[in-house]
């Protein structure tokens, strides 16, 4: 009897022990190489998330003013903007003169986004930049100095609008309930 009690252990308690260990893999999300996934998923989620996490471990945070739907709201623009607008570039003295075109949301999305990113971008690094909305989306004139002009070209209207790092800032600032870009 002893024996088969023996036999039996030593089948049963792997088996069980096995059992708990991809128990408690899936109860905390563990892989079985002990690393956890850190992708969210989906960047405009990541982002919202991040900011999230800033507002809750900052105590001096007030709440009343925090609005998270308005952080949704300059990433959709900024996904409208990104993904789905037209722009097409023109040489000018000095620079570039960017047409950028979209209809309906896409419109105003761009309206949005080029106004605000000219206004916080002018004078930065000698760059200047002055915009105005179109009806069919907005025209942003870039002016750089001479030693810039080529890398204006090759940035184009899309690698001009990521210019700087004031984006992560910025999120943070919508969603703390302020206007950044006035």
């Amino acid at each position: 009897m002893m024996r088969r009690t023996a036999f039996l252990l030593a089948f049963l308690i792997p088996g069980l022990a096995f059992a708990q260990s991809m128990h408690d893999h899936q109860m905390t999300g563990m892989s079985s190489t002990g690393r956890q996934p850190v992708q969210p998923g989906q960047a405009a989620f990541a982002a919202i998330q991040e900011i999230v996490e800033i507002l809750e471990a900052d105590p001096a945070t007030d709440w009343h003013k925090v609005n998270i739907d308005a952080l949704r709201q300059h990433l959709i623009d900024m996904d409208n903007v990104t993904l789905h607008a037209e722009a097409t570039g023109e040489p000018i003295e000095g620079g570039m003169r960017f047409i950028v075109s979209g209809t309906g949301a896409i419109r105003d999305s761009i309206q949005r986004m080029v106004l605000a990113h000219a206004r916080t971008m002018n004078g930065v690094g000698d760059w200047k930049f002055a915009a105005s909305g179109t009806e069919t989306g907005a025209v942003l004139t870039v002016q750089v100095p001479i030693k810039d002009v080529e890398k204006l070209r090759g940035l184009g209207f899309f690698g001009v609008i990521t210019r700087g790092m004031h984006h992560q800032a910025h999120h943070l600032m919508i969603a703390r309930g302020n206007d950044p870009h006035h």
